[in-house]
């Protein structure tokens, strides 16, 4: 009997101290919808005038970003896929650069380059004459389009991984019915890759939605920066959190929308089977054409930025400018990415192998721990913004009852813990999603089999699961260090005092216009950023 009860506590280890993990990760957000039951009046003011105007902006931007992505990384995932072309093999992986790329740091290259005294407006005034001006940029169609152009690879990611999967006999039966080849990757290969088109274009809306440097360089007026307006403009923290809860709301109600599509179409890719496609040979003018597009793309959205980059790097430090302050914020950036990495994949780690260990005969457990694992992942779905609202006021609640006590201090809120609290909230989707796929494919007999040898949970998991689960891991650190190097809103409101990243180092100084300043901070930021990408790719495991 005593050997039963050993067992029974051993088995509900893991799943508990899995349960509270993805509780904690999850338990901030419970402060937005609190924010409604408390006394006082709904919204204040100033929350009143900036609420339609946002959620109006912040619907068009879902709209059009979702439109844009998804209509530009699936033509390039089907182009990539299906076609030979000349370069197709480095534009292939090019194509997945942007992601390194953070939205702000494109907008104020832009800003330079494009402003009323540039040389590229001079230029377009000799060819066209004075009245002739560049595309505005501060603009609605300004902003789908650049983030567009930095969040189309998360579409294009999923949808190439989809369309690989395919096999080359369902295109040549359609081929046989009188299809031509291009009809059949519209009749037959998108429609099978439809559930992994709107994965990732529901990602990039949910990154869309919660970019908070972008739209306030471009003046555009949405959910997050009328968040951030009041919540440093008129310090209502109360106001902040209701208008956070409801772009929360908003944003998950897209989310619902898409995994209910998804449900209804994920039947069909399950009918795939056998070889790969082989890409058709495209040559001449058409191969050209073909490529045309991809090279494009990487050179206004990659190496045109990072060439102004570093010729605007290399006039700043020609000024002999002091370095230091530039060099503790790359040590803040690569220090807090790489702390945050490790929280959420350990994090990530420990709610997967609980997941999988749960007693199944306690179906309480099993549904209070499928419900707080899916709780956790839910930051991922909401602005960084918002998550830094949510974390903010349980931490200081709790800080200061302890401070009544102990007299210690803001040793929450004005530490790094708060802001790591926020990234692991933030991001632990991502992790998560990694480990929990390699988790899978590890097979139960494996679990048995060590059981049967006597190996206790502990053991099983030291010795056999987490050498097979160790790749998702990197994965999982490596995608969390990526997102956290460029995470601009979270950032802005709750970093301590002295402890400016690259991120807000580039935001401090493009906000007054000085783009020489910003440019050796923003050129770390994607060349770090590299490095991970390159990394992930050298693996070749999957992205997302």
């Amino acid at each position: 009997m005593t050997g039963g009860r050993t067992g029974q506590r051993e088995g509900l280890a893991f799943p508990v101290v899995s349960i509270l993990l993805a509780l904690l990760v999850a338990g901030p957000l419970l402060a937005l919808p609190l924010s409604f039951l408390g006394g006082g009046e709904l919204f204040d003011p100033t929350a009143w005038a900036l609420l339609p105007t946002a959620l109006r902006n912040s619907a068009v931007l879902a709209l059009g970003v979702g439109v844009g992505t998804l209509a530009l990384g699936s033509l390039l995932a089907m182009l990539v896929t299906f076609y030979d072309f000349p370069g197709r093999r480095w534009l292939e992986w090019a194509l997945v650069l942007p992601m390194a790329m953070p939205a702000y740091v494109l907008v104020f290259v832009l800003l330079g380059q494009y402003d009323a005294d540039s040389a590229a407006q001079d230029l377009v005034h000799a060819i066209f004459g004075d009245g002739a001006t560049l595309p505005e940029i501060r603009s609605t169609a300004g902003t789908i389009m650049v983030l567009t152009a930095c969040l189309y690879p998360y579409v294009y990611l999923m949808g190439r991984t989809a369309f690989q999967a395919q096999s080359r006999e369902t295109l040549e039966a359609a081929r046989t019915l009188g299809l031509s080849h291009a009809r059949a990757i519209r009749r037959v290969a998108l429609p099978l890759a439809r559930p992994a088109l709107a994965a990732g274009t529901a990602l990039a809306v949910m990154e869309a939605l919660a970019d908070f440097g972008a739209v306030n360089l471009l003046g555009y007026r949405a959910m997050t920066d009328a968040i951030y307006r009041v919540w440093y403009g008129a310090y209502d923290r109360s106001a902040a959190l209701q208008l956070a809860t409801v772009l929360a709301c908003f944003a998950a109600s897209l989310l619902v929308l898409e995994r209910y599509l998804r449900s209804r179409a994920r039947y069909q890719q399950a009918l795939v089977r056998g070889e790969a496609v082989t890409p058709r040979r495209l040559r001449g003018w058409r191969g050209i054409a073909a490529a045309a597009l991809p090279v494009a793309l990487v050179a206004i959205v990659v190496v045109a930025p990072l060439t102004q980059l570093v010729l605007w790097s290399g006039a700043w430090l020609a000024e002999g400018t002091s370095a230091g302050a530039l060099a503790r914020a790359a040590g803040n950036s690569i220090v807090l990415a790489s702390l945050a990495a490790l929280l959420a994949a350990a994090t990530a780690t420990v709610i997967a192998y609980g997941h999988r260990v749960r007693i199944r005969s306690r179906a309480g457990v099993d549904r209070l721990g499928g419900a707080a694992s899916r709780a956790a992942t839910l930051g991922y779905a909401i602005p960084g913004t918002v998550v830094a609202v949510a974390v903010y006021g349980p931490l200081s609640w709790l800080e200061t009852k302890v401070d009544g006590v102990l007299d210690v201090g803001l040793f929450l809120t004005g530490t790094v813990v708060g802001l790591l609290l926020a990234y692991l909230v933030r991001f632990q989707a991502l992790a998560l999603f990694s480990v929990q796929s390699r988790m899978d494919a590890i097979g139960p007999e494996l679990d048995e089999a060590a059981r049967g040898l006597g190996a206790d949970r502990a053991r099983v998991f030291a010795d056999v699961h987490f050498p097979l689960l160790w790749p998702g891991v990197v994965t999982a650190a490596l995608l969390v260090f990526i997102e956290t190097l460029k995470e601009l809103p979270a950032t802005a409101l709750l970093r301590p005092l002295g402890g400016d990243t690259l991120a807000i180092t580039v935001w401090e100084a493009t906000k007054d216009s000085r783009f020489d300043t910003a440019a050796l901070p923003a050129l770390l930021i994607v060349l770090i950023g590299l490095v991970p990408i390159a990394l992930l790719l050298r693996r070749d495991e999957p992205m997302m």
